[in-house]
């Protein structure tokens, strides 16, 4: 998938919201993720990072970068964008805001905005980046294709009070992406495969 394709879906009007929202209505505190796109042999990746085994809330889990937005925070970009230079050391006056999913709600209580942004230098993830070891085991990515083929995620319904919604993982090489993360990538995919066709 070429950036003009990806971008030419993306910025179509967004008219998809996560199952999620329904269910968490409470989760409003305000936070943040960065995907962040990158070039990398010729196609497009998606950066994503694995929790710290130590972290008291989803250890070792597939997140991208993140967190919470501060008050010092002039927007929610500047969240993900101030999260990704403290967990993962990524310089990011090299990126180029393509735009952001709708909000995403979560059962720890936060409403998350996804940004998207293109990475406009070379990056070696593993020269490039300084990682954070107290929040971040690892980083690595993911083609961007493989995540805009459905036949990659898998679904588990999951049942509470009356209500359902599914959680969506994501089998890549030896890592698991799933949870918010997946349910995030899901809505992206989604949306892209209904502007583009399967």
């Amino acid at each position: 998938m070429t950036e003009t394709d990806f971008l030419t879906a993306f910025n179509q009007p967004w008219n998809q919201e996560s199952p999620s929202n329904k269910f968490f209505k409470d989760a409003k505190r305000p936070a943040a993720v960065l995907i962040c796109l990158y070039e990398h042999e010729k196609s497009l990746h998606v950066l994503f990072t694995e929790r710290a085994t130590h972290l008291k809330h989803h250890a070792g889990q597939i997140s991208f970068p993140g967190g919470k937005a501060e008050h010092e925070d002039s927007s929610l970009v500047e969240t993900a964008y101030r999260e990704a230079r403290e967990e993962i050391g990524l310089d990011t006056s090299h990126l180029r805001l393509l735009g952001q999913l709708g909000e995403y709600k979560t059962i720890s209580g936060f409403a998350v905005y996804p940004i998207i942004a293109k990475y406009e230098k070379p990056l070696d993830i593993e020269t490039n980046l300084i990682v954070d070891n107290n929040e971040v085991a690892s980083v690595f990515h993911v083609p961007l294709a493989f995540l805009m083929n459905e036949d990659n995620y898998f679904t588990e319904v999951i049942r509470r009070n009356n209500n359902q919604f599914p959680v969506y993982f994501i089998p890549y090489n030896n890592k698991m992406i799933w949870g918010a993360t997946a349910g995030m990538m899901a809505q992206l995919q989604q949306h892209v495969l209904n502007i583009l066709g399967k």
